[in-house]
């Protein structure tokens, strides 16, 4: 890779569009979308474009930005860095302390993925190499499943995507027992046996409930049961439920390589799930997906966002190789569709990505106009 150039600007640009039917999850309501773009530019007028995490709350969107603007963007400016991958660790050891002082390590940890994803962007849009392909990929052609399946009348829902050409669907659950219950029946029954069903219960439940669950889930066949407990509940109670439970799925709402590390020698798991825009970037989680796989763990991208952090999902999974699956959000976004429209042509359960440098797109801000929150 070409020598990285300095930085000239870094900025965050928030966006937000209302919904008509809400994003529904076992511990609260999305009543709208809302997307966080960072913009790097360097000294040789090159660009690159990443995501911030800022699902919930809402107000999430311009705190994550203001962060951006007031904290990392002065540091990411103040000097040069050789890659990507030096400066994700370098802003990430430089606001440690300010993380634990402030009680944000997660937010601070969300807007310096953004940056990383940015210059990632920026790396192999200079090399003239799709991203997939700098960071060793062998094949543009991922998995996907269409996620984010609403807890009422989801088949509803599952048929349309299958239409569209998925061929695998998770359910949200979480909701009680005989509302989680029907609802898989009904998932079953409408997609047939031939469909992949998970089920996502969004630390929904404590460890009775897991454990008392769990047999219930047996006749369903899901590919994995995600993150039924706490993600900061103690490794020993994920083991035990693991031993009378189906695969089970987590990591999006984990943090540091310490804490991947811990999860994979655990031997709970058999899903792992970074998040791109939450923690790591691509500097952070290309190396938690390759020693999950080295170990045996299906790596499957977690993402539930805007488009910019849904292509870079995809090109890290086909970075990573393997069988995992691309996380494709079921509901409508327009902070999606607008801007990752590969992504929504997906052929027998799979979409192909572009051979065009970087992640392939270069966003025009004016164009998502109507949806800003603040330039």
């Amino acid at each position: 890779m070409d020598p990285f150039p300095r930085l000239q600007s870094l900025q965050a640009f928030v966006f937000r569009c209302p919904v008509v039917e809400p994003v529904v999850v076992s511990f609260g309501t999305m009543f709208e979308r809302t997307m966080v773009l960072v913009r790097a530019e360097d000294v040789d007028g090159g660009v690159g474009w990443g995501e911030v995490w800022c699902n919930f709350p809402a107000v999430a969107a311009e705190h994550r930005a203001r962060l951006i603007d007031s904290v990392l963007a002065p540091l990411a400016l103040s000097r040069d860095f050789s890659g990507p991958a030096e400066a994700f660790h370098w802003l990430t050891d430089r606001t440690a302390i300010l993380g634990i002082q402030s009680g944000e390590p997660g937010p601070l940890a969300q807007a310096i993925a953004g940056i990383d994803i940015a210059l990632w962007d920026l790396a192999a849009r200079r090399a003239g190499q799709p991203l997939w392909a700098l960071l060793g990929g062998q094949s543009p052609t991922v998995g996907v499943y269409a996620s984010g399946i609403n807890p009422d009348r989801p088949e509803i829902m599952a048929l349309t995507r299958r239409i569209e050409g998925h061929r695998a669907f998770k359910l949200k659950i979480g909701f009680g027992e005989h509302r989680d219950l029907t609802n898989l029946r009904s998932l079953r029954a409408a997609l047939g046996p031939d469909c992949s069903l998970m089920a996502d219960v969004n630390q929904g439940w404590s460890v009775e409930e897991a454990i008392r669950m769990a047999p219930l889930l047996e006749p369903f066949d899901l590919q994995w049961l995600e993150e039924p407990l706490r993600a900061d509940r103690p490794w020993s109670e994920w083991t035990a439920l693991s031993r009378i439970a189906g695969p089970l799925a987590a990591g999006e709402n984990l943090q540091v390589e310490a804490a991947f590390e811990l999860a994979i020698d655990s031997g709970a798991l058999r899903v792992l799930q970074p998040d791109i825009a939450k923690w790591g970037g691509f500097s952070g989680c290309l190396p938690v997906a390759q020693s999950a796989m080295s170990r045996g763990l299906r790596y499957c991208p977690h993402y539930l966002g805007g488009g910019i952090g849904l292509l870079a999902s995809a090109h890290l999974l086909a970075a990573a190789g393997g069988d995992g699956l691309l996380e494709v959000d079921a509901n409508p976004n327009p902070l999606r569709e607008l801007l990752c429209a590969e992504v929504g042509q997906v052929q027998e359960g799979m979409v192909t990505l572009s051979d065009a440098p970087g992640l392939g797109l270069m966003p025009d801000p004016a164009a998502l106009g109507r949806y800003a929150a603040r330039a």
